[in-house]
């Protein structure tokens, strides 16, 4: 497994490695791996197999960057819990061939001048409480995608207004990339993993099972007949205000393809919230009819 944290040296070598007709699979994280980024980690390489490669070969490149212009002022880059050792084990663990881990000044220019912004999907839910966030996820994803150049990258749907986004960006402009969706990967009790689960107390811990709890309710609903998308929210609302470290920023159903909401429960749609227990925000989704991709136990 090599470490590369030059742009221009992984620039280089991904360029050489296209010449030479090994395709490359790309799983961009912010580090301190759990169990979720590593089953990117197998669909990217279930995605871009050896065997479709002339040379036998193929490589699988995971990048570890915590991006700066993604958290707004008083949001948590400076805590976002990073363990590069830790990391390193993992990824060399679950077979990735090279671990990108590029320094901020590399990435990021103290006078920058050109942003990559979505105007549609962009507008409602994590977007519109997290202003910029989705400007700095954008131009950095699309830095990653000119300087490892892979034809495959895989991204987690629990952010799934994220991974919609960078779909549009691929269409809209003409990346050669096939973007693949990661179901969410849950611990025992349904909470879905992730890295800052880790700042919860053992009561937050508890108190946040209400994300999930809440959800297998709408399904619930749903299953019963229920379509109203107000009466589900209420109940929704309801379950999560019974806890009281719990405060809700959002809880919303939207159409799955637009991102915008909807009064009735027809076809595709995306029932998606984001809490905030003690300090620590969550987010979590489900999508409707049942998806595999939210994986919410019964």
């Amino acid at each position: 497994m090599n470490i590369v944290t030059s742009p221009e040296q992984m620039q280089a070598t991904a360029l050489a490695l296209r010449r030479a007709g090994q395709p490359i699979g790309l799983v961009p994280t912010m580090g301190f791996l759990h169990a979720g980024h590593l089953s990117l980690v197998k669909l990217a390489r279930q995605a871009v197999p050896p065997s479709a490669s002339p040379t036998g070969k193929s490589t699988v490149v995971l990048s570890i960057f915590v991006n700066p212009i993604q958290f707004g002022p008083n949001e948590d880059f400076n805590q976002y819990p990073r363990n590069f050792d830790r990391d390193c084990r993992l990824c060399e663990q679950e077979g990735v061939d090279i671990i990108f881990h590029p320094s901020v000044e590399s990435m990021c220019l103290q006078d920058p001048a050109v942003f990559v912004e979505e105007t549609a999907l962009s507008k409602g839910l994590c977007g519109c409480l997290r202003p910029g966030h989705f400007r700095g996820v954008l131009t950095v994803v699309a830095k990653f995608f000119n300087l490892i150049q892979p034809q495959v990258a895989v991204f987690g749907e629990k952010d799934a207004q994220q991974v919609r986004l960078i779909q549009q960006m691929v269409r809209d402009l003409n990346f050669p990339i096939r973007i693949i969706f990661g179901p969410i990967v849950r611990e025992p009790d349904g909470l879905a993993m992730s890295s800052r689960n880790t700042y919860l107390s053992t009561a937050e811990r508890r108190d946040a099972l209400c994300l999930v709890q809440s959800l297998q309710l709408a399904r619930s609903l749903y299953r019963q007949g229920e379509r109203d998308a107000g009466k589900i929210i209420s109940a929704m609302t309801q379950k999560i205000r019974d806890i009281p470290s719990a405060a809700i920023d959002y809880i919303e159903v939207v159409d799955d393809a637009t991102l915008q909401p909807v009064q009735t429960l027809n076809g595709a749609v995306l029932i998606a919230l984001a809490v905030r227990i003690g300090k620590t925000r969550l987010i979590d989704n489900l999508m409707l009819p049942d998806d595999h991709l939210c994986q919410i136990p019964d």
